[in-house]
């Protein structure tokens, strides 16, 4: 089986961290840092975005689970599976979850689920290290298996805001200094709106980070994509 460049990544990324720090600190600088923090402000977007008792929802990269742990903070009834390419963070994020939660390891360009089996899925953080014709590939998949009208929430960098631009600098400077640690890619929202409607998606639109009702760093320090089916 090819083993793509994100897995690579990540899997390189899982080990560094590991021999580096605690497994508690390693597994939250896995997602970025701030585990609870930005788990908790995921799972409100999910609820501004719609997400309810007794509905589905794939968290398509869950990483180790950060999005879930908040999820299962909340106390919030739904039937929730989560996807990821590293087996050492699909350990940890189930035993941070509810234990009616499922995970799968998946490390393919499909996603091994039905169609129309989801009222909702998420991507946090994972297009901004895909690139567009894997994210675009993605995002076709996610359409097929969230149900008619349901909701695909996704964060992207984008160049016109600030801090992301602070972002593109340090990937320079690492990239000079051949210590690019895993790709960072950014996403305007033409392509965006493009690609959704080539895919079918009826309504795309778009919170910016420095106007996110989630603090003034953003959602999670990213701009978000709110797609309907």
């Amino acid at each position: 089986m090819t083993k793509f460049h994100f897995v690579k990544d990540y899997e390189r990324l899982a080990l560094y961290l590991r021999l580096k720090h605690s497994r508690e600190e390693a597994m939250s600088l896995a997602v970025g840092g701030q585990y609870e923090q930005f788990g908790l402000k995921e799972a409100e977007i999910l609820q501004y975005a719609g997400l309810r008792d007794d509905q589905s929802l794939l968290d398509f990269g869950c990483g180790s689970g950060r999005l879930a742990w908040a999820l299962g903070q909340k106390n919030i009834s739904i039937d929730y599976c989560g996807i990821d390419i590293v087996k050492t963070f699909l350990r940890y994020a189930k035993k941070k979850s509810p234990p009616n939660y499922r995970f799968i390891l998946n490390r393919s360009l499909s996603i091994p689920l039905p169609d129309a089996s989801f009222d909702m899925a998420s991507a946090f953080s994972v297009f901004t290290h895909l690139l567009h014709h894997e994210s675009y590939n993605y995002l076709e998949e996610l359409h097929r298996v969230v149900r008619p009208s349901g909701i695909v929430v996704f964060s992207f960098l984008e160049f016109s805001e600030p801090t992301h631009w602070e972002m593109f600098q340090y990937t320079i400077r690492a990239y000079r200094k051949a210590r690019l640690p895993h790709l960072n890619q950014y996403i305007e929202r033409s392509q965006i709106k493009l690609w959704s409607e080539k895919i079918g998606y009826q309504d795309a639109s778009f919170i910016a980070s420095t106007d996110s009702p989630w603090g003034n760093t953003g959602a999670i320090g990213q701009s978000l994509a709110i797609l309907q089916r």
